[in-house]
């Protein structure tokens, strides 16, 4: 799995912070290392601290929040997600179905009126 930013991806200079290249049991790696850290613990997860996620160009740290925020950044390097906690439950639902088997489909692990996403997909180079 790697992670990867990618800045001004359409005429809006809409962002994307995305998830990819990997299979099935890195997404359940994954959707447990969510539901272990945020759900059961209530404490950030930096997506760097995990072996099975190799960083391209960025960091990622997943918080918990009072509200909605999704990801925003200072340096366009190190990344915030701020979500509540119904966010991350309904991001481990967005998750299952790549858990179960293997897909060629991508999601958006929230939808929120950002100019940056947070892209699923297991394909991509």
């Amino acid at each position: 799995m790697k992670l990867e930013f990618l800045d001004n991806i359409n005429e809006y200079q809409d962002q994307v912070i995305r998830l990819f290249n990997f299979d099935r049991t890195e997404a359940i790696q994954f959707r447990d290392a969510i539901q272990k850290t945020l759900i059961e613990k209530e404490q950030a997860l930096d997506l760097n601290s995990l072996e099975f996620i190799e960083k391209i160009n960025c960091k990622l740290i997943l918080h918990i929040s009072e509200t909605n925020e999704g990801i925003f950044s200072m340096d366009n390097k190190t990344f915030f997600c701020d979500l509540t906690m119904d966010g991350y439950k309904n991001m481990i639902q967005l998750l299952e179905p790549f858990c179960i088997k293997d897909s060629k489909s991508f999601t958006m692990l929230y939808d929120l009126d950002t100019q940056m996403d947070f892209l699923f997909s297991p394909y991509g180079s």
